[in-house]
């Protein structure tokens, strides 16, 4: 599957520093990973650092699927609202899920300072919006059921929202949220990890795997065979050509960057946007004073389909800018596509599908990808040593 269209942000910003090579002969390991973007690279970061032995492969350029479309809003927030999750998800599970979120974010920074990445991250807060009367109501659910659960946020109201130049009626603004260069992090991170032993490998189609007395081997297009104990898939929204499970529905979802803005608001700086529209919009800034905007999601047909609308959805996307933000200037420098997928409950889903065969899967599906696969890392030990963990019994399979 063609994960993202061809010319977005941040591979052309560092024009692949980093390479790897395909493979070239069989292979025994203790531990395959599937996937070498972002999950698959926070995997390797927690299990490396467990001494474990380690062969990581992804069958196009490293970290050039779903991370290079990433547009890396770090937030606790679930594309569904807590008070929702609450009803479909049960008390205990829709808090602790966004408790884990908040963790995940400061989790995060430690990883970045202890690796030494400069992958720009930055600590903002989180506007989430509201444009129309009739959501005012659901806004204001939401920030009931935040504050009732001990989470640091605050309401706006429009006066409020013009001093960051938005034309909207009310917000929660919360206080923990980050931005980062998913792709520079993702690379810095596999960089740390085949430094300390594990072997990466790109360009490395798996086909099939099969389970043989107690030990996986995956076969790759090549005809070479990767022996291991257990396959992690941090494939992402390509896992669903692996699953018999259908666990996700897969959805286009369209970006655009601006060119460098002089003398952009430093309170605009300091803050994300997203709205409660369906499908909502968001939006952040580079650390090179750009805006980024996502949005106009719509569900997936085929990458063909998918980019044929982008010059359309620019259009979009840019009004829809105009409309909220109308004194930022915004002049679109680069736009891409890409796929995602959401879940009925927004929660990722992790551990193995069937309890039998040692093929585990980290899925971080939806708006929160990236402190999905942190959340991810707590439980990956366990998922191995089968031993109970609470994020493998909320975010199980066939749940």
């Amino acid at each position: 599957m063609k994960l993202r269209s061809t010319e977005s942000f941040w591979p052309l910003k560092h024009a692949m520093e980093t390479s790897y090579p395909s493979i070239e002969s069989d292979i025994n390991t203790e531990i395959l990973i599937i996937g070498g973007g972002i999950t698959g690279a926070l995997i390797a970061y927690k299990l490396i650092n467990e001494g474990k032995k380690i062969v990581l492969a992804d069958r196009r350029d490293i970290c050039n699927g779903s991370t290079a479309a990433s547009t890396a809003l770090l937030q606790y927030e679930i594309d569904v609202s807590l008070h929702e999750l609450i009803k479909l998800r049960g008390l205990e599970c829709a808090v602790d899920s966004y408790k884990n979120g908040k963790k995940a974010i400061f989790d995060l920074r430690k990883i970045v300072d202890d690796i030494k990445s400069d992958c720009q991250f930055e600590f903002k807060k989180s506007i989430y919006f509201c444009s129309l009367k009739k959501d005012v109501p659901f806004l204001k659910s939401e920030f009931i059921a935040r504050k009732e659960h001990g989470f640091d946020v605050s309401w706006l109201e429009k006066w409020d929202l013009e001093k960051f130049g938005l034309n909207a009626i009310a917000a929660i603004e919360s206080q923990t949220a980050a931005v980062m260069d998913p792709y520079r992090f993702a690379q810095d991170l596999l960089l740390y990890c085949k430094k300390k032993g594990m072997q990466i490998f790109d360009r490395t189609n798996i086909i099939s795997t099969q389970n043989q007395k107690g030990k996986l081997t995956a076969n790759t297009e090549n005809n070479y065979n990767i022996v291991a104990d257990h396959i992690i898939h941090c494939s992402g929204y390509e896992s669903t050509e692996t699953l018999t499970e259908k666990v996700v529905d897969l959805k286009s979802t369209y970006v655009i960057a601006s060119e460098s803005i002089p003398g952009l608001p430093n309170i605009f700086k300091k803050a994300i946007f997203w709205d409660t529209s369906s499908p909502y919009l968001y939006f952040r800034t580079t650390s090179d004073n750009r805006i980024i905007m996502g949005g106009g999601d719509e569900d997936f047909k085929d990458p063909e389909k998918r980019d044929k609308l982008l010059p359309k959805k620019e259009q979009f996307l840019l009004k829809k800018f105009q409309k909220k933000f109308p004194k930022i200037n915004f002049k679109i420098d680069y736009s891409w596509a890409g796929t995602f997928g959401e879940t009925k409950d927004g929660l990722p889903y992790f551990g193995k599908p069937n309890p039998n065969n040692n093929e585990h899967y980290v899925l971080g599906f939806g708006g929160n990808g990236i402190t999905f696969s942190v959340i991810g890392m707590n439980s990956i030990l366990a998922s191995l040593e089968n031993k109970k963990h609470p994020d493998l019994e909320y975010y199980k399979f066939g749940r």
